[in-house]
């Protein structure tokens, strides 16, 4: 509350300034929320990580051993056209995945599993498809473009 010392006020996260314990509610719900969206962000990260290893190794490692190019899924071109579009979808999610961590992931007052089930359908599976999209589709404009 509004009790405590200016330095413990200060270095904490959240103060209720008022002194009114009618917040606490509002004030969990606040840190629910932060809490869903790191984990949600968490979540589509690795999903993602996970997805752009198995679209960049198969196609890196199929000029030094071709028996190993059935894995390449994607058809991606080159080693250099999987690496440089890994590179590019990366800077595009980054800068596409900024408005979702400032607005935050929207709390409902839901069971753990129906957050975890909403969070690995959403953010999961998106973190697996999205990029198998998005870096064949850079693949295929770099190699029309004939940069890599």
């Amino acid at each position: 509350m509004n009790t405590g010392t200016q330095a413990a006020r200060e270095a904490g996260n959240m103060v209720n300034l008022d002194s009114n314990p009618t917040k606490l509610i509002e004030i969990v719900e606040i840190g629910k929320q932060l809490l869903m969206t790191r984990g949600s962000l968490t979540t589509f990260s690795i999903a993602n990580d996970i997805a752009k290893y198995f679209a960049i190794i198969p196609a890196m490692l199929m000029v030094t051993f071709p028996a190993i190019s059935p894995l390449n899924i994607m058809g991606l071109v080159s080693p250099q056209s999987a690496i440089l579009s890994a590179i590019i979808f990366n800077a595009l999610i980054i800068v596409a995945l900024i408005p979702l961590a400032l607005k935050g992931v929207q709390y409902r007052a839901v069971g753990a599993v129906a957050v975890l089930q909403r969070n690995l359908l959403i953010y999961g599976l998106g973190g697996i498809i999205v990029p198998f999209i998005g870096i064949k589709a850079i693949d295929l404009i770099i190699t029309t473009l004939h940069l890599a």
